[in-house]
């Protein structure tokens, strides 16, 4: 269902501007030289360049080697579709909707490649021998940091802004969608290791509430997506507000749970990182069973959050047919 945000209006739209005041030429090569088309091809290059250099070397060995490849080669894949797309002028046969599309998977693919730019140097490039391997993986990060600069950039030229026309996931409650479902894809990475909650009631809620919270802000995403928004038995609006307030009360329990069961001594947590035998060491691709708790508190807090300025922004929020 097409939106307006009081201060920025969403309904549907045949042309997509770039923010930078000028509609985007589709269905020509123009297309390419418009300033989001030059930012895109700077994204494909960038890309493209990471995953060629880690790959011609073979340095991508372990868990966080291989995310990071899936990273630039998926960042890679759908840059080079999205800009097919509009040098074809396919935007009206293309199964998704258009206005929400390329904006959700710019903010998508710069918290990727922001993941990328992180964990693979920290995780896997310093425990690189100095030769040919680690010049080729040093180079790869720093073209994964210019991918995330170039979709970041993409995402603030094309947000919803006061008065503008646009889809519901350039509003900045749409983009918190993404930030929330990126942040609880990281925690279930983090927590892959069931023993990490599975010996006390309290910490297996916790789990829940990350998973519960994670579906149904994906299914938010997904039918704006699809143009779905229709289908509900409730007004849009309100299931946004509902999902929100929701998120926030089972996000605050989860963060005042899971550091109480995992660093209190009374309730069997380990507070201090020198009891954790498995961090005395240090591992290559490897995360220590203590950082795993202490990252799922940060990142519960960081969602926690993004959830309760998503209430914030979702109550401006307000909704047209077209």
């Amino acid at each position: 269902m097409p939106v307006t945000v009081t201060r920025t209006t969403i309904t549907t739209t045949t042309s997509s501007s770039s923010g930078l005041g000028s509609p985007t030429i589709v269905g020509s090569p123009r297309a390419l030289t418009h300033p989001l088309g030059l930012l895109r091809l700077l994204q494909l290059l960038s890309t493209c360049v990471a995953f060629s250099l880690v790959a011609s070397v073979g340095a991508w060995i372990g868990p966080m080697g291989n995310w990071s490849m899936f990273t630039w080669c998926f960042c890679f894949a759908v840059t080079l579709v999205i800009l097919i797309v509009e040098l074809g002028g396919l935007q009206s046969r293309f199964p998704l909707s258009w206005r929400n599309f390329p904006i959700t998977f710019a903010c998508y693919a710069a918290l990727f490649c922001l993941s990328a730019s992180i964990i693979y140097p920290t995780t896997y490039v310093q425990f690189l021998s100095h030769g040919r391997s680690r010049d080729h993986a040093i180079a790869a990060t720093f073209f994964s940091c210019i991918a995330c600069v170039a979709y970041a950039t993409e995402v603030a030229w094309t947000r919803a802004r006061p008065g503008e026309i646009t889809g519901y996931m350039a509003t900045v409650p749409g983009l918190l969608k993404v930030l929330e479902t990126f942040v609880a894809c990281i925690i279930f990475a983090f927590i892959s290791s069931p023993y990490l909650y599975q010996h006390q009631p309290a910490l297996e809620w916790c789990v829940a509430v990350y998973a519960i919270c994670f579906i149904l802000a994906a299914v938010a995403i997904l039918l704006n997506l699809g143009d779905c928004t229709n289908m509900l038995p409730i007004p849009f609006p309100s299931f946004l507000s509902g999902l929100a307030l929701l998120s926030l009360l089972l996000y605050a329990t989860a963060l005042v749970l899971w550091p109480l069961y995992q660093f209190d001594e009374k309730y069997g947590g380990q507070p201090r990182r020198s009891k954790d035998m498995n961090c005395s060491d240090r591992h290559p691709h490897y995360v220590c069973g203590w950082d795993r708790r202490l990252a799922v508190a940060i990142l519960t807090a960081v969602n926690l959050l993004a959830y309760v300025a998503d209430l914030v922004y979702s109550a401006r929020l307000v909704f047209v047919k077209v």
